[in-house]
């Protein structure tokens, strides 16, 4: 099981970090909601939950809890420009669908 990150993402995960003054990494999470059923959730972790599994991918530590990790497993976090807005982009292999705002997916 995996989780990973493009050389963007971890640039800003880094500079954030930095700005907040410090952390351990990234914590990535399902939680349940919008329309397709599931939504990731991400904070600035400064230390690892009991329940974390940790992978580091380009440098920085992601964090996730044991129940999310079958449905994000595989996934590649990136950080995109469209338009005028910039931020994470979730490239999930076991995502069978998302929602029309790119908000939620299900599995």
């Amino acid at each position: 099981m995996s989780l990973s990150v493009t050389p963007k993402a971890a640039n800003q995960i880094r500079k954030a970090l930095q700005k907040r003054g410090g952390g351990v990494g990234l914590r990535v999470a399902i939680k349940t909601s919008g329309c397709s059923g599931y939504a990731y959730a991400l904070e600035f972790a400064d230390a690892p939950a009991a329940e974390d599994l940790s992978f580091e991918s380009e440098g920085v530590q992601l964090l996730v809890d044991a129940k999310s990790l079958p449905m994000i497993d595989g996934t590649q976090l990136d950080w995109v420009r469209e338009g005028l807005n910039e931020g994470f982009k979730f490239n999930n292999p076991n995502a069978s669908a998302t929602c029309g705002c790119g908000e939620s997916f299900a599995v």
